[in-house]
């Protein structure tokens, strides 16, 4: 490791605090003292409770709901670290804000995810870190460093430990099939494609596309939202798969009526991190939570040290 002279400083919003305790302590740092306040007239106002002249500040903030304000949160702290004199501000947003509004589907819509990039700079990131983006594309709406992080090693280990008879990744779209696959090489395991096909203005007809019969699917996505990748479990049934179905999902958005799927007897597990909070009212027997504390902590060492992130990266070959 290379000496740095700069102070390594972890602080946290109020998004996602306990996973910043959690890299904190796998790093064997105090966290930093912030506060945040959210004012009567629904402004925010953030200060930074001690120095960070000449220090290198790692900001860990998921934009998770309610998104405007955590992003804005995260906003006012880079501001403020940066009149604060900080040495670099380094931004570890594991749950990127508007990430799936990468492009122009339609005339005349805004670009949302190059708007949040072009905040982030012009505020005085000099780094952003963020773990399975919607578009990989994304990274190129920066001109500063991005390090595009994944769980899928993470998945990959916990499935790894299980016993699964005759185990397939399931892609749930061609967008997902790459990132899928890079998962199903991971694994050893062939990959299974779930394809979409439009019958008439108001149906939709979906088809697995590969060996599907008497295997256990293993479906990989980046977000669970409204559960429809749940909904897909019952085509994968209906094509002959075991009633057995897991699903590895890295961000947890989990809307009203999301678990409620998971009661179906086929679904077998949901398997998510913790780079969004789950709160009580979300929990579910079903449901299992893996930390990617000790990643971001190897991320933001290898960083302040000067190290190679390759080993971080290879989900990327």
């Amino acid at each position: 490791m290379s000496f740095n002279r700069h102070t390594l400083r972890i602080f946290s919003g109020s998004a996602n605090r306990p996973l910043a305790e959690e890299v904190a302590r796998c790093l064997n740092r105090p966290l930093g003292r912030c506060t945040t306040r959210f004012m009567p007239d629904s402004e925010i106002h953030v200060t930074v409770d001690e120095l960070v002249r000449d220090d290198d500040v790692y900001f860990i903030q998921p934009c998770s709901a309610p998104v405007n304000d955590h992003l804005v949160e995260l906003l006012l702290y880079l501001d403020a670290f940066r009149r604060a004199s900080a040495h670099a501000i380094n931004v570890v947003i594991p749950y990127f804000p508007y990430g799936r509004q990468e492009r122009m589907a339609k005339g005349r819509e805004a670009i949302s995810a190059r708007v949040v990039a072009t905040m982030l700079e012009t505020l005085g990131a000099t780094r952003v870190i963020y773990v399975d983006i919607h578009a990989e594309a994304t990274q190129g709406f920066f001109t500063i460093p991005v390090d595009p992080l994944s769980a899928l090693t993470i998945f990959a280990n916990y499935f790894r430990s299980l016993e699964l008879e005759n185990p397939v990744v399931v892609a749930p779209d061609v967008g997902r099939a790459k990132v899928a696959g890079r998962f199903a090489r991971l694994l050893g395991l062939d990959l299974v494609l779930m394809h979409k096909r439009r019958l008439d203005a108001s149906s939709v007809e979906t088809v697995a596309i590969g060996d599907i019969r008497d295997r256990t699917p293993l479906i990989f996505d980046d977000i669970i939202a409204s559960g429809s990748v749940l909904k897909q479990a019952e085509t994968l049934i209906e094509a002959g798969a075991r009633p057995e179905v897991h699903l590895a999902i890295t961000h947890p958005v989990l809307l009203p009526g999301a678990l409620e799927q998971l009661d179906a007897p086929y679904i077998k597990q949901l398997v998510v991190t913790n780079t969004i909070p789950i709160p009580p009212e979300k929990h579910h027997p079903k449901l299992k939570v893996l930390s990617i504390a000790p990643m971001l902590a190897d991320a933001i060492a290898r960083i302040h040290g000067g190290e190679s992130m390759g080993p971080l990266l290879k989900h990327l070959e």
